[in-house]
């Protein structure tokens, strides 16, 4: 049986009874990600960006994980009042389309890159250990880091 899955997907809770569930909120997601947050111990359940907040309550997440995908966040109203109604609830996170939104749900706002960050080989410093690590990138909007509240960082 696969380790994460749809929703759609019949799955057997006492399967995973000892691994964290993270439930993924896909606004086109890569693939790969899914299977990284596997090989680090946890059981992914996936459901589409528009899927409402009890929707993802109603399945006892440890955590929520907000994916990557394409465009401008802005418009994207359903997606940042989901997130503002699980704001507090689990522990969150996301990347690019993901960490875009859940800023923009907190309440900082976000730009559009004159260039974009694209391709691979990018620098960026874990600010944990100080190393620089070297990612791929393929984002056309930031988050305004003055416009984020207190809490967040």
């Amino acid at each position: 049986m696969s380790k994460w899955s749809r929703i759609s997907d019949a799955m057997s809770a006492d399967s995973y009874a000892d691994e964290h569930h993270v439930v993924a909120l896909d606004f086109g997601m890569k693939w790969n990600i899914a299977r990284y947050l596997q090989e680090s111990g946890c059981r992914v359940t996936i459901l589409p960006g528009t899927a409402s907040a009890e929707e993802v309550l109603a399945l006892s997440p440890d955590g929520i994980f907000l994916s990557n995908g394409p465009g401008d966040p802005e418009p994207l109203d359903y997606a940042i009042n989901t997130i503002k109604n699980l704001l507090g609830k689990r522990p969150m996170f996301g990347i690019c389309l993901g960490h875009q939104l859940f800023a923009l749900a907190s309440g900082a706002k976000t730009f559009k890159l004159k260039f974009g960050h694209r391709g691979a080989n990018q620098p960026v410093q874990n600010l944990d250990s100080t190393r620089v690590e070297i990612t791929a990138q393929n984002h056309g909007f930031a988050v305004e880091e003055e416009t984020l509240p207190d809490h967040l960082e």
